[in-house]
C-alpha cells in the first residue's frame, strides 16, 4: 500500500531496482581473467596466496579496501526519506 501520490506498489519497485543496482554494481566489480601480479594502482607485489584465493584479482589488499570505502558512499538514495539523507 503506497501513501500519498504515490501508486501502490511504488515503494516496493524502488526497493527492488535498488537491490537490482546493486547486484549489478557487485558483478562489474568481479574479476575476470588471469591474477595480477602486482597492483594496478601502487604496483607493489600482489602476495601468491592472495592470487589462488581471489581469482582475477587485479589490486593489493590497501588499494582494494580504499576503494570498496569509496564505493559503499556512492550508493544513491532512492528512498527520498529525510533520515536516509542524514545518514
Amino acid at each position: 500500500m503506497a501513501g500519498g501520490w504515490a501508486r501502490d506498489g511504488a515503494v516496493q519497485d524502488q526497493i527492488d531496482d535498488t537491490v537490482r543496482d546493486a547486484v549489478e554494481a557487485a558483478r562489474a566489480r568481479i574479476a575476470r581473467g588471469p591474477s595480477a601480479t602486482h597492483c594496478d594502482d601502487c604496483g607493489e607485489p600482489i602476495p601468491e596466496k592472495r592470487r589462488e584465493l581471489v581469482p582475477g584479482v587485479r589490486k593489493c589488499v590497501e588499494c582494494q579496501s580504499g576503494e570498496d570505502r569509496t564505493l559503499r558512499h556512492s550508493a544513491i538514495n532512492r528512498r527520498g526519506s529525510k533520515d536516509s539523507q542524514l545518514r
